[in-house]
């Protein structure tokens, strides 16, 4: 029954403009910023500490950006 309550959920949502999933850490304006301090030379452990982010997070972003440069 949750099944199909929530199958039928979805596409009405969907219609509605509304998708699942967590909402973005950052904006693409910070993504940049981070991305330029990164490659400015800046620690990670820095920049996290400036975003009150966790350094992984950093790291994440950054190893997805080489992902996404190299295709």
């Amino acid at each position: 029954m949750v099944k199909e309550r929530t199958q039928a959920g979805l596409p009405a949502a969907s219609a509605e403009g509304r998708h699942g999933g967590r909402k973005p850490k950052f904006t693409p304006a910070q993504r940049t910023e981070i991305l330029a301090m990164l490659a400015a030379g800046r620690a990670a452990s820095d920049v996290a500490r400036l975003f009150r982010v966790h350094r992984a997070t950093i790291s994440r972003l950054n190893a997805a950006s080489r992902i996404t440069a190299t295709l």
